[in-house]
């Protein structure tokens, strides 16, 4: 068995006995009619209703009709959402409507993330930068003066959100619903919490990651997503989502768009389809790859581990493959790690205070208490080993180093599972 694993602007080649592959477990096949564009202005055109019906909502034009100040909420470059095809949809349907660059605000949803970069934000915006940057704003979540206070959740999260929201009389709200290791799912209601809330919003709601209810695929009971839904009714202007569910090569598989929460359920349901995928069993070794753009850190990549270890026995290995571009993210998580003894004194140090970040600290934790952990990745190797990790040159030398552990525990023929889209795969031996 020969495959190719993608790494940054070159491939890896990875070869092994085929006696010991378990599975390639990629994304479902989705059968997609129309072009890009056509799934995209049909969504637009077929927007769902409040009574989760496709067609029967109010229309993009009703939705627009008296409005003058319109806020487009898009995602940040660490998410593969198509904006630049999301615009070129929405765009001219803006102008046929009388409304000109200047009644627009585009605002980045950062959630806690730093700022784009201008190669971002051009990898953002794509053929339309030159025209909308200068309306393009990102949110700081640290800036408590851009910041309205509306409260708290029934789970005793503050909830403070961007003012631009308020400063707007029509609101679009534009994402990629795909599943999500605490969140349940990405997309819909994360454009505003964690997408423009403010800090200490956003790590009152992570810290609720802690708790076993919150875990991929996970909507009802899971108290992230309660906080994110809790936020919705106090946004007074109306809201018009605009959601997409990309394939296993991130294209766009389907679309829904119109009531807030009907589209993002009706996007749920074919992102289950796509990306919950079935496994023989459990296998001794896990290749996980990060694609980009979920590479860009190890924060983001940390997904590719958890979805991982949903794949690997109790002391398997698993291999991370990522080249984390950008470095480790939010410094909070790594630095818990470091300064813990073993993952179970992390885990026990995170349950006596938590900080925005402990979360991610406290999943790397978990899998690393269970099962070794190897990456294939820029970050220095003394930088990964202080968050129990070991650094693997190539996912060649990783597998074999995993394959002489895996034989020296009496395991005559180890097998292996490769998660080529490890960020949002969710393998299931149950299914």
């Amino acid at each position: 068995m020969k495959i190719e694993i993608p790494y940054l602007q070159k491939t890896f080649p990875l070869e092994f006995p085929d006696e010991n592959l378990l599975t390639i477990a990629e994304p479902n096949e989705y059968t997609v009619t129309g072009t890009c564009e056509a799934l995209l202005s049909d969504a637009l055109h077929k927007p769902w209703g409040e009574g989760a019906k496709s067609g029967g909502g109010k229309s993009f034009a009703e939705f627009l009709r008296g409005g003058k100040r319109i806020l487009i909420i898009i995602n940040d470059a660490t998410r593969p959402t198509p904006t630049e095809a999301i615009l070129a949809v929405l765009l001219p349907e803006l102008e046929a409507a009388g409304f000109s660059p200047d009644a627009l605000t585009l605002i980045v949803a950062t959630g806690a993330h730093r700022a784009p970069t201008e190669d971002e934000y051009r990898q953002i915006l794509g053929a339309f930068s030159s025209k909308l940057r200068s309306r393009c704003v990102h949110h700081d979540s640290r800036n408590d003066a851009d910041m309205v206070d509306l409260g708290s959740t029934r789970n005793g999260t503050p909830i403070l959100l961007n003012k631009q929201l308020f400063e707007a009389d029509r609101i679009i709200a534009t994402g990629s619903v795909e599943p999500h290791y605490f969140a349940g799912f990405t997309g819909g209601r994360k454009a505003f919490l964690p997408g423009i809330a403010a800090y200490r919003t956003i790590q009152a709601n992570h810290k609720q990651a802690l708790s076993p209810a919150a875990c991929s695929l996970a909507l009802e009971g899971n108290p992230v997503h309660e906080d994110m839904m809790d936020a919705l009714p106090l946004i007074k202007a109306p809201v018009f989502s605009f959601m997409t569910v990309l394939d296993k090569e991130q294209g766009v598989a389907a679309a829904t768009a119109g009531d807030l929460m009907a589209s993002f359920y009706a996007a749920v349901d074919i992102a289950r389809k796509i990306f919950c995928v079935s496994i023989p069993a459990k296998a001794d070794i896990v290749v996980s790859v990060a694609k980009f753009p979920m590479d860009i850190d190890l924060y983001q990549s940390q997904k590719a581990i958890d979805n991982g270890a949903a794949a690997l026995k109790d002391g398997g290995t698993l291999i991370l493959v990522s080249s984390c571009r950008d470095g480790i993210g939010d410094e909070a998580y790594a630095n818990l790690l470091a300064q813990a003894a073993s993952p179970q004194d992390a885990i026990e140090r995170i349950r006596a205070g938590y900080k925005l970040g402990f979360h991610k600290a406290a999943k790397m934790a978990e899998v690393s208490a269970r099962a070794s952990i190897c990456a294939v990745s820029e970050l220095p190797a003394q930088r990964l080993n202080s968050m129990f990790i070991e650094k693997a040159a190539s996912p060649q030398e990783a597998l074999d180093t995993a394959l002489a552990a895996a034989r020296a525990k009496g395991i005559a023929r180890p097998k292996i599972l490769i998660l080529p889209d490890g960020c949002v795969t969710v393998p299931d031996p149950a299914l």
